[in-house]
């Protein structure tokens, strides 16, 4: 079966893309409302929304809930061009985009983003967040907990609007990762950031940071020897077929983050500002259900094309890779000193770890 990917060839258009809105960062009618001579806002005006994931992802499904719901509220005053993955961009340039005013609104996922925001480098560790789904919602929901984010956010240049789950991180290989001894040697796959290695390399794996779109090829011709996303993206990129075994071991959620640029923010009139929070607040409970079901739909198509063993770890097989974690969080504190104890501290006070 040969798989399609859309990810392959977006460098032009993308480069094309980054270079038109780059030209149209300073369009009045791409941010806040600008106003007439009476002070009203003059609408309709477009809010531009750019993901790291291709059509059919949770990103994707979660934006075009958000464009119906912001469209419904504001009566089509504001209208939400979504941009997804392959046609802006890399993680990190969506991020750039988002900080320069180029776009709006943006996810940005901890695996670039704690390069620059070393705090969200909390999502990359193993074994800390809860792992019952309800109170790991409360956990991200948390106004105290999201607040505890905002200043090193600020710093970067943006504003943070909340967080979204997109589903347990699972690890594919072409055997199955039991144990840590396992992963001795492996040289697999991580996003950028220090904190996403590091959680790999806890394991003796050898983290290998690789583009999104280029895992595909890279696990066909073994460059790389493994790597680990949410079901729903292993399926719909394909890696299940250049794999021979999915290790789902619950260690990690992947968690995003919906930004703003902050000044965009910060000039939105209050009635725009309104329309953004109340949809970001009701989202927020409907991404579960979201991720859920597609990752649930998603390895169901897996299982049905066959070709891939799946292995679910035991307790005793997580409490191994559990303990064997641990120095990833003590790298955490080197990198974000006493704020990042104090998330670990409120983290573990909810999930018991």
């Amino acid at each position: 079966m040969t798989k399609r990917h859309p990810l392959l060839s977006f460098s032009l258009v993308a480069t094309a893309a980054v270079m038109l809105l780059t030209g149209c960062s300073d369009n009045g009618s791409s941010s806040a409302a600008q106003s007439t001579a009476n002070g009203k806002p003059e609408y309709p005006v477009t809010w531009r929304f750019a993901l790291e994931e291709i059509e059919g992802s949770v990103q994707h499904l979660y934006a075009q809930q958000f464009r119906e719901q912001v469209e419904a509220l504001s009566g089509g005053r504001i209208e939400v061009d979504v941009f997804p993955y392959g046609s802006l961009g890399t993680s990190a340039q969506l991020t750039e985009l988002t900080r320069n005013g180029s776009v709006n609104l943006a996810f940005a996922s901890p695996g670039h983003l704690a390069d620059t925001v070393p705090e969200t480098g909390l999502f990359n560790l193993h074994f800390l967040l809860p792992e019952e789904q309800e109170p790991a919602r409360r956990l991200l929901e948390a106004p105290a907990f999201i607040s505890a984010f905002e200043p090193a956010y600020h710093n970067a240049g943006l504003q943070l609007l909340g967080f979204v789950p997109e589903g347990w991180m699972t690890w594919t290989a072409n055997n199955p990762l039991r144990t840590p001894s396992d992963f001795q040697g492996l040289r697999f796959r991580t996003m950028t950031s220090e904190t996403a290695a590091e959680a790999f390399r806890s394991y003796g794996a050898d983290p290998v940071q690789t583009p999104f779109a280029q895992v595909y090829s890279d696990l066909q011709l073994g460059n790389i020897d493994g790597q680990s996303n949410p079901v729903f993206a292993i399926e719909e990129m394909g890696f299940h077929e250049v794999q021979n075994v999915l290790t789902m071991a619950r260690a990690s959620r992947f968690i995003a983050s919906v930004v703003a640029n902050e000044d965009w923010f910060a000039g939105l009139p209050s009635q725009e500002r309104k329309w953004l929070e109340e949809t970001i607040a009701q989202l927020s409970e409907e991404a579960w259900t979201l991720q859920e079901d597609l990752n649930k739909e998603r390895l169901e198509t897996i299982l049905e094309q066959g070709g891939i063993r799946v292995v679910r770890l035991t307790e005793d097989e997580r409490a191994a890779f559990r303990d064997a974690s641990l120095p990833a969080r003590q790298r955490f504190i080197e990198l974000t000193g006493e704020k990042g104890q104090a998330l670990i501290q409120r983290a573990t006070s909810i999930a018991g770890n």
